[in-house]
């Protein structure tokens, strides 16, 4: 009888011993499948939407062939049940991460982030063909002037009023909220650089200096002379003298500007041809950066009146117009 009991226990400690062993077993594979790589040979954008439950992402996963064998996930998430918690939104996946990285994001909900540079010297008509192409956007029409208005700016006229830098959104944001973080940047930057002006600017308000550093952003080809340009501006401006500046008339012109300035069109009359009219056009023409703005503020004080292109991205800066003329018998003239 004795014999037959510690036959019987014995047997039961066997049993036991297998249980436990392929117990762990069992462990370790799920535990070891956590750590197994994502099927990808390059980043994948994984949307979960409002409902979707872990058993319809492990379908939609193996589906996609980004995982194999979903009953290990399913076991996975029943050992760690706390990864089952999956928040909604658009995610990346990359071939680097693991199954357990992966549900890591979707519980910590950290969704895809999408950057867009709003590029300084570029206008509103320019900016609104780019926000039309930037992936998972909510676009709106007019949204510049929508804007304006929620900001208690009701003139319509946002040209340069929003400033150009990079700007983070996830899937879906409204790009009115990119912009109005835009605006009031603008409004910040250009509200300091007009607190810090030097005394005599011959402008009149904060927007007539918005107006200036937007010329002075687009007649920039080398940083290093931002300042002198906005000198020279600011000593015709002190003379009465016209601007006579290239870029307005291109913005005048809009879309009849093929690449070429004619004769004609330095002589049309529009609003913005500066070798027509005295002072400065009645909008800016672009979007000025930071650094145009601190120059208009703190211009260098130089004598010189004039300048012409070198044609590669520099300028010969002259005082007199005798020296002008013969800057551009040598770098334009000749070169056509």
């Amino acid at each position: 009888m004795k014999k037959i009991i510690l036959i019987a226990s014995s047997t039961l400690l066997t049993l036991l011993t297998l249980a436990c062993l392929v117990g762990y077993w069992g462990y370790r594979t799920i535990i070891d499948y956590s750590q197994t790589p994502l099927v990808l040979t390059e980043a994948k954008e994984l949307t979960i939407a409002r409902g979707t439950s872990v058993h319809q992402l492990a379908q939609q996963l193996e589906t996609d062939g980004v995982i194999q064998d979903k009953w290990k996930l399913k076991w996975l998430l029943r050992l760690r049940p706390e990864l089952a918690k999956i928040r909604t939104g658009l995610y990346e996946m990359s071939p680097s991460q693991t199954i357990a990285d992966l549900l890591n994001d979707l519980v910590n909900g950290k969704v895809k982030t999408f950057s867009l540079t709003l590029v300084e010297g570029k206008t509103i008509a320019e900016w609104e063909q780019q926000l039309a192409g930037a992936p998972h956007l909510q676009l709106s029409p007019e949204v510049f002037s929508a804007v304006l208005m929620e900001q208690g700016d009701d003139s319509a006229l946002p040209e340069g009023k929003f400033f150009p830098d990079t700007y983070h959104y996830t899937a879906d944001s409204d790009a009115k909220t990119l912009l109005t973080q835009s605006y009031k940047m603008m409004e910040q930057e250009l509200a300091k650089a007009w607190a810090e002006r030097v005394p005599g600017l011959p402008l009149k308000s904060p927007y007539q200096m918005l107006i200036l550093a937007s010329i002075v952003e687009k007649e920039t080809g080398q940083a290093f002379e931002r300042d002198q340009i906005a000198g020279v501006f600011i000593n015709r401006l002190n003379l009465g003298m016209k601007l006579q500046t290239d870029p307005t008339v291109i913005y005048g012109m809009g879309d009849r500007f093929k690449g070429n300035i004619t004769r004609k069109d330095l002589i049309e009359e529009t609003p913005f041809n500066t070798y027509r009219i005295f002072g400065l056009p009645p909008t800016p023409i672009a979007a000025p950066s930071k650094a145009s703005l601190q120059a208009v503020s703190k211009p260098a004080k130089v004598s010189y009146l004039y300048f012409v292109s070198r044609n590669d991205g520099t300028h010969v800066f002259s005082t007199t117009l005798e020296e002008h003329n013969r800057a551009v018998d040598i770098y334009q003239r000749k070169k056509k």
